[in-house]
């Protein structure tokens, strides 16, 4: 995906997001949960020509299988859990219009000073970030200064208009299912509870 990690960003909390990335490169990143494990690299340019029509310039595309398309696809299927049921669940409030099939994920920073959103749909994925440069300029609680609260708002009134847009015509269509997948195979409701533990550890 095009990420260079820096040696301090390997640390226990890199999996909740702990490392310094950019927007464009998030959204990068994310696309692969909509194109079944492929990662397509992201670009603000396509081309550009001078007055007479020729091209000076024009971006190459560059693609490669980042995840597995069934790992992608379950994890895809997590994310649709964070606005059907968790910190995500305020899109599906009625104030931004009916929504398409979505997956998504909330972020809060340190001390409420960034908050993001990315959302994901199957013909497009956006990402909302709501800070400053200076961390020091943040909100004072949690009730204001989440992701959920900070950068979801922005995100769901741009895809009410987004829809609207007869140029875009994004479709309101599902997610589809890799080739060959089997939903029970990562299907856990009917598995049996772990045993209890002989003993406990308790830590210091």
């Amino acid at each position: 995906m095009e990420i260079t990690l820096n040696p301090n960003d390997v640390v226990p909390s890199m999996c909740l997001g702990s490392m310094d990335l950019s927007l464009f490169k998030l959204v990068g990143a994310q696309c692969i949960f909509a194109n079944n494990g492929e990662y397509n690299r992201p670009t603000t340019i396509e081309r550009i020509e001078d007055r007479n029509g020729k091209v000076i310039y024009e971006s190459t595309p560059y693609n490669d299988e980042a995840l597995n398309a069934t790992v992608a696809y379950e994890i895809l299927k997590m994310m649709k859990g964070v606005i059907s049921q968790g910190t995500g669940g305020s899109l599906r409030s009625g104030k931004y219009g009916p929504i398409p099939p979505t997956a998504g994920k909330t972020g809060t920073t340190q001390n409420n000073s960034d908050g993001w959103f990315i959302g994901i749909t199957p013909d497009l994925v956006t990402g909302v970030w709501v800070g400053a440069e200076d961390r020091a300029v943040r909100f004072k609680s949690m009730n204001w200064g989440q992701g959920a609260r900070m950068a979801l708002p922005i995100y769901g009134y741009y895809m009410q208009q987004a829809y609207k847009d007869p140029v875009l015509s994004l479709s309101t269509r599902d997610f589809s299912e890799p080739p060959n997948y089997d939903p029970k195979a990562y299907d856990c409701s009917d598995a049996p509870d772990p045993a209890a533990a002989d003993e406990t550890d308790v830590l210091f």
